[in-house]
């Protein structure tokens, strides 16, 4: 029977994990060149990354310096897909798929945080494509 870590277990690292192969076929469509191409494969490698290291962590405060950076990656990686839109590298449609990913990404980071401070205070995340009028 072959052992696992604890981190590899959780559904809240398995989905960057997925996240990273999506964003694969992604990169390989941008130039290398391309400084998006090194912000997203960095930001996306973030993510699992600070999860794992984070969910090894003894105190609640350190877990959660870690899931707030994680929790920063995947946002980043949310603006870089916008930034390939907005480039006309990619439609829109081409990106959902990704930024679905990192919006449940978000929420389990957000959730792991809050149950480990409930002293801090948050926004309210709002689903990927609803828009306030």
């Amino acid at each position: 029977m072959a052992r696992s870590f604890d981190h590899e277990k959780l559904h809240v690292y398995q989905t960057p994990v997925q996240f990273v192969v999506w964003i694969q076929e992604v990169l390989e469509k941008i130039p290398k060149t391309d400084a998006i191409y090194q912000q997203l494969d960095r930001a996306s490698s973030s993510i699992p990354l600070n999860i794992a290291e984070g969910n090894g962590k003894f105190t609640a405060r350190d877990r959660c310096k870690f899931f707030d950076i994680a929790r920063g990656s995947a946002l980043e990686c949310a603006a870089a897909l916008d930034i390939l839109v907005a480039k006309s590298l990619f439609e829109e449609s081409q990106i959902f798929p990704g930024k679905e990913i990192l919006v449940g990404i978000v929420s389990m980071l957000v959730g792991l945080i809050k149950s480990n401070s409930p002293d801090r205070v948050y926004e309210s995340t709002p689903l990927y494509g609803d828009q306030e009028d």
